[in-house]
């Protein structure tokens, strides 16, 4: 049975903006410590890729906690909601601490999918409560 849907469509240039202006600490409030050394290492080789990459994790986090039913509020927190692929490529969420023991509380199950393109990163969530 579906728990919830999450959607979000997260301008590129805006993520840009903020990284400009914060830096590294915008990176490091987002992302967990293994997303972040992704982000570094694609950011070394093309500063753009790591931009796109740190706005799909972003979009991806937002449309999760819309699809929780949470929002940004505890459990839900940037860092314990990881963003990772699977040897195939495919997108899935890894979760931390609070977050996880809450969701395998609920009995839930999520699937996500990511995509950038020139301007906008976009992100699917679909959480399912699992039955017995």
């Amino acid at each position: 049975m579906i728990h919830g849907i999450g959607t979000d469509i997260c301008d590129i240039r805006r993520v840009t903006a903020t990284f400009e202006r914060q830096g590294e600490r915008f990176a490091r409030k987002v992302l967990s410590d293994a997303e972040f050394a992704v982000w570094q290492r694609r950011s070394v080789r093309w500063p753009q890729r790591g931009l796109r990459y740190l706005a799909t994790r972003f979009s991806a986090k937002e449309a999760f906690s819309k699809a929780i039913g949470l929002g940004m509020r505890m459990p839900m927190s940037w860092r314990l909601c990881e963003i990772t692929n699977l040897p195939s490529g495919q997108p899935v969420i890894v979760l931390h601490g609070g977050l996880k023991t809450w969701f395998e509380a609920q009995g839930l199950s999520v699937h996500v999918t990511v995509t950038d393109e020139t301007d906008y990163a976009a992100s699917f969530v679909v959480v399912e409560k699992n039955t017995p």
